[in-house]
């Protein structure tokens, strides 16, 4: 059956200039500290939450990387909807500042499907294709 209502407009988030630095300097010390730092410094900016979630999970700490992914992916929600998104609608990978959110989503599946949150797994891994099935090619693929 083809729906004849309207897309809701793609939500676009707005730029952290002064997180993305900071990011960019953890990025260069590649250290846990480093990106720990982003995510007291930015609360806010899923990105560093992501960085430290997929960090976590290379190193096998699957509990920590699954605590990141939620607090970052939960931050994103909140700005999702301070940037107007109502629960459903397309936000884009190619919109550099989603991709922080997007790599929450994307890790919290992960670190679910790993601890046997399977349920939460395939929930996570549906709504990042829903947000963009870009995203989810683009994150299965890095």
């Amino acid at each position: 059956m083809q729906n004849l209502l309207p897309e809701p407009p793609a939500t676009l988030l707005p730029t952290d200039e002064a997180a993305e630095a900071v990011l960019a300097g953890a990025d260069a010390q590649n250290t846990d500290e480093a990106y720990a730092a982003v995510a007291a410094e930015f609360p806010a900016f899923s990105a560093g939450w992501a960085a430290l979630a997929g960090r976590a999970l290379d190193e096998g700490q699957v509990v920590a990387a699954y605590a990141y992914a939620r607090t970052g992916y939960h931050r994103g929600l909140d700005q999702l909807r301070r940037s107007g998104w109502k629960g459903h609608g397309p936000v884009p990978w190619s919109h550099a500042p989603n991709r922080g959110f997007l790599r929450c989503l994307y890790l919290l599946s992960r670190a679910a499907g790993e601890i046997g949150e399977s349920d939460e797994a395939a929930r996570c891994a549906q709504f990042l294709r829903d947000c963009d099935p870009a995203a989810g090619d683009a994150l299965a693929g890095s």
